[in-house]
C-alpha cells in the first residue's frame, strides 16, 4: 500500500491516502502527483534499461543464512531511536559526505532510519529515504519522502533508471542477504557517473548479520563489500577508506567473552571506520 505523508512528524500525526502499488513497499511522500497523472506521464518516457549485471555471485548459500529466519519487518517493526555507531565513526562519515557528495544532487539514502549523517550545511536538489520503520523514517529531517521496504524479500528499487546522483548506505550492508541483486538495482537508479558508498563499522545485530559477515574478520568483511561491487558489470574499481581508533597500547582482551560483546556493541570504546565507494560506468572528474 502507498502512504503520503507531510512532512517528519511522528508517524501517527501523518495524513495517509491509499493508493494501489507493489505490495512489497510502502512509498511515504510530501509531495505526489495525482496517479491518473503520473501514469500518463510514464506512458511518454522510454522504456528503463535492465538493472546491472551479475557478473557472479559473491555469497554462498550459507553465507546468507541468519540465526533469526523470521522476517525482517517483524524484527525491524519496534522503532529504535538510538545511534548504532559513535560520535567519532558519524563525525568521520559527515565529513566523508561533505567532501565526496555534491551539493544539489539527488540522493537515495538506502537502510536509512532516524538520523541523517548528512552535513547540515550543505543543500542537496531530493534526498529519498528507505528503510524497515516508517516512525524512524519520518522522524528523519533531512528526506524528502520515503519507502518502506524489505529488500531480502525483494530487491527491486521502485525509481526510474538513473533517478540520483548518489546513494549511500550506512552501518547496515550486514543484513543483505541478495546483495549482488540489490547492488545490481542501485546501479540501475544511479546515473552515468553515480557513486555508492557504503559505510559500515564492527557492530551488528548479531542475530540478523547474515552467516558470511558474522564468521567474518574486519579485513575479510571489507573484501566482502568489494566483492559485492565487483560482481555488478559497470562499477568502477571499488576505493576502501579507514580510519581505525588509536590503540592505547594496553593489552587488548581477547577472551571469548570480550569478543562476543564487541560484536554485539555492547563494549564501549571508538568504532573503526570503513567505507567502500565506487561508481557507475566512470569516476567523474569536477574542477
Amino acid at each position: 500500500m502507498l502512504a503520503i505523508h507531510t512532512g517528519p512528524k511522528p508517524w501517527h500525526q501523518h495524513t495517509a491516502t491509499a493508493l494501489q502499488t507493489s505490495s512489497s513497499s510502502l512509498l511515504c511522500k510530501r509531495k505526489i502527483l495525482p496517479l491518473r497523472i503520473a501514469s500518463t506521464l510514464n506512458e511518454n518516457k522510454p522504456q528503463e534499461s535492465s538493472a546491472g549485471k551479475i557478473r557472479r555471485l559473491a555469497l554462498t548459500q550459507e553465507g546468507r543464512i541468519k540465526l533469526n529466519t523470521y522476517p525482517d519487518r517483524e524484527f525491524y517493526s519496534v522503532p529504535r531511536f538510538v545511534t548504532h555507531v559513535d560520535d567519532g565513526f558519524i563525525s568521520t562519515l559527515t565529513d566523508l559526505y561533505k567532501e565526496r557528495l555534491r551539493p544539489g544532487s539527488e540522493i537515495l539514502d538506502l537502510m536509512s532510519s532516524w538520523v541523517s549523517h548528512l552535513p547540515k550545511d550543505v543543500k542537496y536538489k531530493r534526498v529519498v529515504g528507505h528503510g524497515l520503520n516508517a516512525q524512524e523514517l519520518a522522524k528523519n529531517p533531512r528526506l524528502d519522502y520515503f519507502i518502506v521496504k524489505d529488500l531480502n524479500q525483494s530487491q527491486k528499487l521502485e525509481f526510474e533508471t538513473g533517478s540520483f546522483d548518489s546513494v549511500i548506505c550506512t552501518v547496515s550492508v550486514q543484513y543483505l542477504q541478495h546483495p549482488e541483486k540489490v547492488f545490481a538495482e542501485v546501479f540501475r537508479v544511479l546515473r552515468p557517473g553515480g557513486m555508492f558508498i557504503v559505510s559500515f563499522s564492527n557492530r551488528m545485530f548479531y542475530e540478523k548479520a547474515i552467516g558470511a559477515w558474522r564468521d567474518g574478520t574486519a579485513y575479510s568483511r571489507v573484501q566482502l563489500v568489494v566483492q559485492y561491487f565487483q560482481c555488478i558489470e559497470g562499477f568502477t574499481q571499488p576505493e576502501i577508506v579507514r580510519k581505525l581508533p588509536a590503540t592505547s597500547g594496553a593489552q587488548e582482551d581477547k577472551s571469548l567473552i570480550n569478543w562476543l560483546m564487541r560484536l554485539l556493541g555492547l563494549l564501549s570504546g571508538s568504532d573503526p571506520f570503513y567505507a567502500v565507494i565506487a561508481h557507475k560506468n566512470f569516476k567523474p572528474v569536477y574542477e
